[in-house]
């Protein structure tokens, strides 16, 4: 053998040796063993010399990403690495002080998490899959390789969810008196933790109290101080944090209040074969029992002689009742009574049906629609007593026509603001056919205003029947 060949071959078996002894030592003492610094390495046998190997630590590449996801949806966390080596790597979550995987296998028992690598990377990357994401898999997660002295790194799951209204903890419909105080609340949860805002749902004002209406309230419970009748509808509870969908909840409040009754004729005259229409308003909360009565009691019922009907207004608590009483007879004149009864209470009116003479134009053939009397705002009239003043009044159907002239059909006429609040009849005003209503601060005006129109309409209708008597 020549001597050149035995220098190769010599060579050849160091670095044989050397690679076998490097697989042998365990990762944690080849930086000792293989010192990075140029030192001398391990013994060698004997008669070969030493060699130094220089053996680089495993690093990290690349941060891991903070990544914000909604709830529900898949993620992935990326961790890269070069220089691994024989080393693994393991996923864990720091809050939770659990280990999720380490290398290639899946320690937790969460079916949610799984792992994967990219073995074709220069840069070995390994990701960690969460599936379904929940809000307890937010928080940090840290990758770390097992060196001597541990390398780490964190990245944060952020997870958003959309807001939610929790119907246990947040009113229902609710049923209340009226002047009562009523609390709505709504309870929301979601990550970040949702804003809440009330509205009506006809866009409306709530009216917080006496002195305080708002378009909107912000907060987890509203308050309304001495509930009215106004304020009965469904208010929405609006919860959002900025994750769609925006939720929302539907509350209804009604307002319970016994049968009120407004009567815009007490006193109506009606010549002898003409045809009349009767009216009352109603304001019932549960809504109330509608009927009409003489003055002996007797319900009145649908006939050929009279049609009793009940229009249902707005709000919903307000009912129009009208009786048509057809082709008047002698019988016919006297005392009729719109009752009104709900479980919270009962009330009436009385309306006194009187004989007056006919218009002084001939009336054509005995129709509803040419001789009805109506006495509401909207209805027909026909022509007067010559010289006999009617007064009528400006609330809802309170004598005022379309073009707002008087009704000519009433001599008496009792009326209310439309902005007052309505109080029940007073049984003793009822039996001297007087009814009184609550008004706004001109009420008394309003109230002598009216006294006197009756007496000047009973004083002209006097004159009127002199005249007539002493033209005979």
């Amino acid at each position: 053998m020549s001597p050149t060949e035995h220098v190769t071959t010599a060579a050849a078996t160091t670095v044989l040796m050397l690679l076998a002894l490097l697989v042998a030592t365990p990762p944690s003492r080849r930086g000792v063993e293989a010192s990075a610094n140029g030192g001398p390495g391990p013994a060698s046998p004997a008669g070969v010399p030493a060699v130094n190997v220089v053996v680089e630590e495993p690093e990290f590449t690349d941060v891991i990403e903070n990544v914000t996801v909604p709830a529900g949806r898949n993620v992935k966390l990326a961790c890269s690495v070069k220089n691994l080596g024989s080393y693994k790597v393991a996923w864990m979550h720091f809050e939770q002080s659990a280990i999720l995987t380490v290398h290639n296998h899946v320690i937790t028992r969460n079916p949610r998490i799984s792992v994967t690598h990219d073995k074709h990377d220069k840069h070995k990357t390994w990701f960690l899959h969460i599936s379904n994401v929940q809000e307890e898999d937010k928080g940090r997660y840290m990758c770390q390789i097992n060196t001597v002295t541990a390398k780490t790194q964190f990245g944060y799951l952020h997870v958003v969810v959309p807001p939610n209204i929790d119907d246990s903890l947040s009113s229902s419909d609710v049923i209340v008196r009226e002047g009562s105080n009523v609390t709505l609340k709504c309870r929301a949860t979601g990550s970040p933790l949702p804003a809440v805002k009330w509205k009506r749902d006809d866009n409306s004002k709530i009216a917080i109290n006496k002195s305080l209406s708002v378009p909107d309230w912000d907060g987890e419970s509203v308050e309304i101080s001495k509930i009215s009748r106004l304020d009965m509808g469904a208010y929405l509870c609006i919860a959002s944090n900025g994750v769609p969908p925006t939720v929302s909840k539907r509350i209804k409040v009604s307002v319970d209040f016994p049968p009120m009754l407004w009567i815009p004729h007490q006193l109506v005259g009606v010549p002898l074969n003409f045809n009349v229409t009767l009216e009352c308003f109603t304001e019932a909360h549960p809504t109330s029992l509608n009927y009409w009565t003489r003055e002996d009691g007797h319900m009145i019922h649908d006939s050929r002689k009279y049609r009793t009907e009940s229009t249902v207004g707005m709000p919903i608590y307000k009912t129009h009742m009208r009786l048509h009483i057809y082709y008047i007879q002698q019988t016919d004149y006297g005392t009729y009574k719109c009752v009104a009864k709900n479980p919270r209470g009962e009330t009436d009116g009385t309306i006194r049906l009187y004989i007056s003479n006919p218009p002084t134009t001939s009336p054509g053939p005995p129709t509803t629609e040419a001789q009805d009397f109506w006495v509401n705002s909207a209805g027909r009239n026909n022509d007067s007593l010559p010289g006999l003043h009617h007064h009528g009044g400006n609330g809802p159907g309170g004598g005022s026509g379309q073009n707002g002239q008087h009704h000519p059909n009433s001599y008496s006429v009792h009326v209310v603001d439309k902005n007052s609040n309505l109080n029940e009849i007073d049984r003793s005003e009822q039996n001297s056919k007087v009814i009184y209503w609550a008004t706004n601060s001109n009420g008394s005006s309003r109230a002598a205003h009216n006294l006197l129109s009756s007496v000047a309409a009973s004083t002209v209708l006097l004159l009127a029947s002199l005249v007539k008597y002493t033209a005979h």
